[in-house]
C-alpha cells in the first residue's frame, strides 16, 4: 500500500485576541492524503477549514500537532519545527484569482519560472495551457477571458513550478452555481491528468463531492469525519456529519429483535435486515434515532402509510418533497419530477433503506 504523502497529526491553530484567551480556530484535525489524491475540507462558515489550509501552507503557525510531507516535517509544535511558507514546495490557488492584469495569459502562467531557461519557460508555459485547455489565449490579457477560464490560468499557473502538493481556497466561489459545478469536474481531471496532490476548500458540497477523493467535514473547528464521499454519505460518523451532507430528517425509532435478527421501528415501517444495525442493548430500551434520507424514502400509491406534502423543491428532474406523517413526523423524499402532487395532498410512501444509520436519541 502507498504511503501517505500529506499527513496533519492532531492539528491546532489558535487565534488570540486583545486581552482574550487564546481560542481554537482548529482543534487537533487529523487526516492524510496519499500521493496523487485529492481531499477536501468542507463545512459551515468559521468552521476552521482555511485556518487549517493556512497551517498546511504554512501561513499559520500550530499551537500542537504535527504535519509532514513526502516524509518531510514541516510543522512541530513540541519541538518547534516550522518551515517557512515559501520552503514548502506548496502551490496556492485563491477565490480572486490573483492574476496581474498587465501580463498576458501566458505571462501570468510563467510568473514562477523566472528561474529557467527561457526555452524550458516556454515550453512549460504551453504545457500548462494545453493541460487546462487554453494555449489558444495565450496571448489574450486577464480580463477577455470568461470567470472560469481565469480559475484555469490561476491554476495552471500554480501548477507550472511542480509543487509537491496545491492548495485551493474556495476557488470556485465567485462563479455562478452551475459554472463551479462544472469547473469543478474540470478541475479534477485537470489535476488527476498532472498527477497532483491537492488539498481543497469549499462550503459547497456538491463541489466536494465533485473533486473529492476524499472529504472531510468541520464543525466549530473540529474534523468530524475524514472519509470518502460514500462513507459520509450512507455512514456520518456524527449528528453533524449526517445533517450536513444531503438531504434527511432523523426519525424516532426502537431496535428490536425480530425473526432474522436486529430491525428498527419507525413511523414508516420495520427496517430489517440490516447486517449493520446495532443491536437494541446498544440504546436504552432500544431507543433511537434513525437517518432517514430523502432517497431512503419511495413515492408509492399502493403503500399504506401516507403523508402530507408540506413544502416541494423543483429540481428539473425531480421534486424535493417536505412530508409530514399524521404521527407528526417530517420527512423528506426525492420524486420523479412528472409525479408533480399539490401542496397539502396526500401520498403513499415507503421506506427502502440500503444503509441503517442510528444516533442516541435526543432529548425533547
Amino acid at each position: 500500500m502507498p504511503r501517505m504523502f500529506l499527513e496533519l497529526a492532531s492539528v491546532s491553530v489558535h487565534y488570540h485576541g486583545s486581552g482574550v484567551a487564546a481560542r481554537a480556530a482548529v482543534d487537533r484535525a487529523t487526516l492524510a492524503l496519499r500521493k496523487g489524491e485529492i481531499g477536501v475540507l468542507v463545512g459551515p462558515s468559521g468552521c476552521g477549514k482555511t485556518s487549517l489550509l493556512r497551517a498546511v501552507a504554512g501561513l499559520e503557525r500550530c499551537a500542537q500537532g504535527r504535519i509532514t510531507m513526502d516524509g518531510r516535517e514541516l510543522e512541530n509544535a513540541a519541538t518547534g519545527v516550522h518551515v517557512p511558507a515559501e520552503d514548502r514546495r506548496i502551490g496556492m490557488v485563491f477565490q480572486d484569482y490573483a492574476l496581474f492584469p498587465h501580463l498576458s495569459v501566458a505571462d501570468n502562467v510563467g510568473f514562477g519560472l523566472q528561474a529557467l531557461p527561457r526555452a524550458e519557460k516556454r515550453d512549460r508555459v504551453l504545457q500548462m495551457l494545453e493541460l487546462v485547455g487554453l494555449a489558444h489565449a495565450a496571448k489574450r490579457a486577464p480580463h477577455q477571458l470568461s470567470g472560469g477560464q481565469q480559475q484555469r490560468v490561476a491554476l495552471a499557473r500554480a501548477l507550472a513550478p511542480r509543487p509537491q502538493l496545491l492548495l485551493l481556497d474556495e476557488p470556485f466561489s465567485n462563479l455562478d452555481v452551475d459554472l463551479r459545478e462544472r469547473l469543478a469536474h474540470e478541475v479534477r481531471v485537470i489535476l488527476k491528468d498532472s498527477g497532483a496532490t491537492a488539498l481543497f476548500v469549499t462550503h459547497d458540497q456538491l463541489e466536494a463531492f465533485a473533486l473529492g477523493d476524499l472529504i472531510g467535514v468541520m464543525h466549530r473547528g473540529r474534523l468530524e469525519q475524514w472519509d470518502t464521499p460514500y462513507n459520509l454519505y450512507h455512514r456520518p460518523a456524527s449528528r453533524f456529519v449526517a445533517r450536513f451532507i444531503g438531504h434527511g430528517v432523523f426519525a424516532p425509532g426502537r431496535i428490536v429483535r425480530g425473526d432474522a435478527g436486529p430491525e428498527v421501528r419507525t413511523p414508516v415501517g420495520a427496517l430489517a435486515d440490516m447486517t449493520e444495525c446495532p443491536l437494541p442493548e446498544a440504546y436504552p430500551g432500544g431507543e433511537c434515532d434513525v437517518l432517514l434520507r430523502a432517497d431512503d424514502i419511495v413515492h408509492d400509491d399502493a403503500s399504506p402509510v401516507k403523508a402530507r406534502i408540506e413544502r416541494k423543491a423543483f429540481r428539473g428532474s425531480e421534486f424535493l418533497y417536505t412530508l409530514r406523517l399524521a404521527s407528526g413526523e417530517q420527512l423528506m423524499a426525492h420524486v420523479p419530477s412528472h409525479h408533480d402532487h399539490q401542496l397539502g395532498e396526500w401520498i403513499g410512501i415507503r421506506a427502502e433503506v440500503d444503509h441503517v444509520v442510528t444516533f442516541a436519541r435526543e432529548p425533547a
